[in-house]
């Protein structure tokens, strides 16, 4: 399948083939129709991309630090292996994705086979979302409009923060796409807006949804516009949707704020905030958190665990629903936003476009037609050419940093045949296949183990999988390199023992690297006579 990558290195954007994910518990394998992207966020990955390596470290301070701590505990030259790795994987893009779902996951209710959806998935023909982060699409929804879901959920959660009712007036500083959207959402909800900008394209799409506008482009002032607007009470709320290294934007919503005025930031803006204006009228000033309460939490987004309605009403997930219905009634319009789309073979000349002097707004890329009721799904993409088959061919499951920066490396230098590298989503399994010249990359482990051609195995997986996939290995009748630890429980170590001593012939080895770290083995023959426990 097609896919858009990025590298973080030179921000070089390509499209390049993968297999398709593998499909896991509690996911939905969604067939792409269209995706959005998402202009600032995707502008933003690009531009750090492009920026050498002194530009990069100014713009994440913080990644700086631990860069740092890691070269006192690790050392410069790990700690720039690190480093280099890290910038050298490309990362998918993409989060606002409309397709028909193929296949459900055990344990997901509520989506069927053919179910129109959208989700935070990337741009690739084919994607695996946890059920939480899905949502169906009304039948009077396009996918195009829908695209704009997942987005949209963002300023619909900070109007929610904001708590605006019937009548006030709000703010919305910066009229991107999520500004115009917010516009349109608190139009809905009976709010008078004022929208700020400087570009007189959107300032008169704001004007179209009904907003009055003050264009600072043109040097109008946006503190005695909004006196004016809120007849010289001042606003009830600000929304700063606006990206910019700026305070500007802050110390504007503190001043044409109310007494005891909301201000929720839901762009990115500089925080240097002065005390005084927000102390003399008691405002209130919030961060808001992407799609809404859920987000970032791996047990409602991986594990699926839903917070009950009557205690949290709007998650992330019921947000994208309160977006679809408003698209649904006619109250959000999206279609005036679209400026630009490009079939995904084109997603480079689509990333282009951002950091460009043409001027955008909401980009939609196209895929091939999904009306198919069994498309065709690749789950392993050919690199390399096929050696002769040999002794010491081996397939990596899991292909993450250590596998990519120790293990695999190991083996390659040991002489052994690299034959399959697996991972789950595909991507790193292409990447670190195409890196140390791998036949294959692949999403499926149970191709692995049914290649007779296959003798050795790694697995590099997370801690909760080694077991089975350990044991799946052996009764495939390969030998064995697991990454710590076998296992986690001593069932499945005592499952895995007899399963091993049966199969003598077949070497398992685990890979606990710290036994044989000098320091360790100096402690161990210090420590020998020591009959008691030892700390």
């Amino acid at each position: 399948m097609k896919q858009v990558l990025q590298s973080l290195k030179d921000g070089q954007t390509v499209v390049v083939d993968v297999p398709v994910p593998a499909e896991r518990s509690g996911q939905l394998l969604i067939r792409t129709s269209c995706s959005l992207v998402s202009a600032g966020t995707e502008r933003m990955l690009v531009e750090f991309g492009k920026g050498n390596i002194v530009s990069k470290a100014r713009q994440q301070p913080d990644k700086v630090r631990e860069v740092f701590d890691k070269m006192r505990t690790d050392g410069v030259s790990a700690t720039l292996d690190a480093v280099r790795s890290k910038l050298d994987q490309p990362i998918p893009l993409g989060y606002c994705n409309v397709g028909r779902v193929v296949k459900t996951g055990h344990g997901v209710d509520g989506f069927e086979h053919g179910d129109r959806v959208v989700s935070n998935g990337h741009h690739a023909e084919f994607v695996s979302v946890p059920k939480n982060l899905c949502a169906k699409i009304p039948d009077s929804v396009s996918d195009e409009s829908a695209s704009f879901t997942v987005l949209s959920a963002i300023g619909l959660q900070g109007i929610r923060l904001a708590q605006p009712t019937l009548g006030e007036c709000v703010v919305v500083t910066g009229l991107g796409l999520i500004g115009l959207v917010t516009v349109q959402i608190l139009r809905a909800q009976g709010c008078r807006v004022l929208g700020i900008d400087r570009d007189p394209a959107r300032l008169e799409l704001a004007r179209r949804f009904g907003a009055e506008t003050v264009n600072i482009g043109a040097g109008e002032d946006p503190i005695i516009a909004a006196q004016a607007f809120s007849r010289g009470a001042g606003v009830d709320a600000v929304l700063i949707t606006a990206s910019t290294k700026s305070n500007e934007p802050v110390s504007q919503a503190a001043s044409m704020s109310r007494k005891r005025g909301r201000i929720v930031l839901i762009g990115v803006t500089g925080l240097e905030l002065n005390r005084a204006d927000f102390y003399e009228k008691e405002l209130s000033f919030q961060v808001s958190c992407s799609y809404g309460p859920g987000r970032y939490d791996s047990a409602y987004e991986d594990r699926g665990q839903d917070y009950p309605i009557g205690f949290v009403r709007w998650t992330e997930q019921r947000n994208f629903e309160a977006v679809l219905d408003l698209m649904a009634s006619g109250a959000l319009d999206v279609e005036p936003l679209i400026t630009h789309r490009f079939e995904v073979d084109e997603g480079a000349k689509a990333m282009e476009l951002l950091t460009s002097e043409e001027p955008s707004l909401g980009i939609v890329l196209r895929f091939a037609d999904n009306s198919e009721d069994e498309p065709e799904m690749t789950r392993t993409v050919s690199l390399n050419p096929s050696p002769e088959p040999s002794a010491g061919r081996v397939a990596f499951i899991g292909a993450g940093n250590y596998a990519g920066r120790v293990l695999i490396p190991a083996f390659q230098s040991a002489g052994a045949t690299l034959d399959t590298v697996v991972s789950s989503g595909g991507v790193s399994s292409v990447h670190f296949g195409k890196k140390f010249a791998f036949s294959n990359a692949s999403t499926d482990t149970e191709a692995v183990f049914e290649n007779p051609e296959i003798d050795t195995v790694v697995v590099a997986t997370r801690h909760d999988a080694h077991a089975a996939q350990v044991l799946a290995a052996l009764k495939a009748g390969k030998h064995l390199f697991c990454e710590k630890p076998l296992c986690l429980t001593l069932d499945e170590l005592e499952e895995i023992e007899t399963e091993a001593r049966a199969r003598s012939e077949q070497h398992l080895m685990v890979g606990f690297n710290r036994r044989f770290a000098p320091q360790v083995q100096k402690m161990k023959s210090l420590l020998k006579s020591v009959n008691k426990p030892k700390s």
